[in-house]
């Protein structure tokens, strides 16, 4: 800390010499002249480093002595600003960059959002700009507090948000909300039917009567785990059996065979580039476009728009537009990479099918084509859990039964 006063104050490096350099310091020292880093070359020298402000003091009680002073250097901020004293329009640009650096430290420039992991950082952002933050607003005016309780309200995937103002950087905070677990209502009357035909391969029954066991083939729409759970008499007993009814859980694994088509014209829709060419710049700041150079009026039936945004460190962007032209064509695909590319389009949609939890164990692709249409089918053997929910069917059947 000595060191940079020391510095913003100025300093002297001087060599004395007189023929008693010890009355030279002790009148300095009556005279409260401070020095130090004092140095005896010789008998008579002496070099040593003083205050800026105290040339004056020491050039006087030079002249009473008799002594030659001669200044050596000077260092610290005195004297880098004295350089500029006749480059005023150097000192104009030091006085405009240190207010320019001030006034712009107090500006966002950018804004960084952590701890999502499902909501989408872009989501973030775009409902914090609604509410007025974005790049190049005034950080300190922001009610970060009440900012972040009004991003809650319309974000219901988040559970918490903190905005904390760091300098030019604002940093939000997100937790996401954890998803309540599905309510199930057992009083409810529910069946678990097949989605699709196959042959049981296992059933693990949760709540209600398992009506299927592995090795049976079912259909499509057949009960697999009743939600009407029957209650047998007591043995030798002339009494009806009972029932009552529930919301059937439980999984059931089968071995299915689906057949999925896609099909895809060989000939489409091309584009053919003339080669004219527009280019538009602009300039973004603090989120208003000001162009400088071009137009986007574009008197073009069918083009092509590219742009490209160039950001900086502070709340300015050069964005240029380029256009290009072009005109309709047909043009004739590949048979071999458009039927890849279906194929992987029916490889996608089976896995949706199957579910996360399904396999394929097989597959077969064939392919052929007609009228200018490649149509591609699918044939798999699969894996699968093929249980899903329905209404359960009305107690009085079981009661006429």
């Amino acid at each position: 800390m000595k060191r940079l006063f020391n510095f913003l104050r100025g300093m002297l490096l001087l060599e004395v010499t007189a023929p008693f350099p010890e009355r030279f310091i002790n009148l300095c020292a009556q005279g409260n002249i401070e020095f130090w880093a004092m140095e005896q070359v010789d008998e008579h020298t002496l070099r040593l480093t003083a205050r800026r402000r105290h040339k004056k003091d020491i050039l006087a009680i030079a002249q009473k002595l008799g002594c030659e002073v001669r200044l050596e250097g000077s260092r610290g901020l005195p004297d880098f600003l004295e350089r500029f004293r006749a480059r005023y329009a150097f000192l104009a640009g030091l006085c405009f960059a240190l207010v320019a650096v001030l006034f712009l430290s107090r500006f966002v420039l950018t804004i960084e959002v952590t701890g999502n992991e499902q909501v989408p950082t872009a989501v973030i952002l775009s409902q914090l700009r609604q509410l007025g933050v974005r790049q190049g607003v005034y950080g300190p005016a922001l009610d970060r507090k009440q900012l972040a309780q009004e991003a809650l309200v319309e974000l219901p995937q988040l559970s918490f948000m903190a905005i904390n103002l760091h300098g030019t950087r604002l940093e939000v905070i997100v937790r996401e909300a954890v998803k309540a677990p599905e309510r199930v209502d057992v009083a409810e009357n529910i069946d678990l039917a097949a989605e699709t035909d196959g042959l049981i391969l296992k059933v693990e029954p949760e709540l209600g009567d398992s009506l299927v066991q592995a090795g049976d083939t079912v259909a499509a729409g057949d009960i697999l785990i009743s939600g009407t759970v029957t209650m047998e008499p007591p043995l030798y007993s002339d009494l009806p059996a009972r029932y009552f009814q529930t919301h059937a859980r439980g999984r059931v694994w089968a071995r299915t065979w689906r057949t999925l088509t896609a099909s895809i014209p060989l000939e489409s829709l091309g584009k053919d580039y003339t080669g004219r060419e527009k280019s538009c710049w602009s300039l973004v700041l603090f989120g208003q476009r000001i162009e400088i150079f071009g137009t986007t009026s574009i008197s073009w039936p069918m083009y092509d728009k590219i742009t490209t945004v160039r950001p900086s460190a502070l709340p300015l962007a050069l964005v240029r537009e380029q256009f290009r032209e072009y005109e309709a064509v047909t043009l004739s695909l590949d048979r071999e990479a458009a039927q890849t590319m279906v194929e992987g389009r029916l490889l996608e949609q089976l896995r949706a099918l199957i579910g996360e939890d399904g396999t394929v164990s097989a597959s077969r692709f064939t392919a052929r084509v007609e009228n200018g249409v490649l149509e591609v089918t699918l044939q798999a053997e699969c894996r699968e859990e093929i249980a899903v929910e329905q209404p359960g069917r009305a107690l009085s059947e079981f009661q006429g039964a």
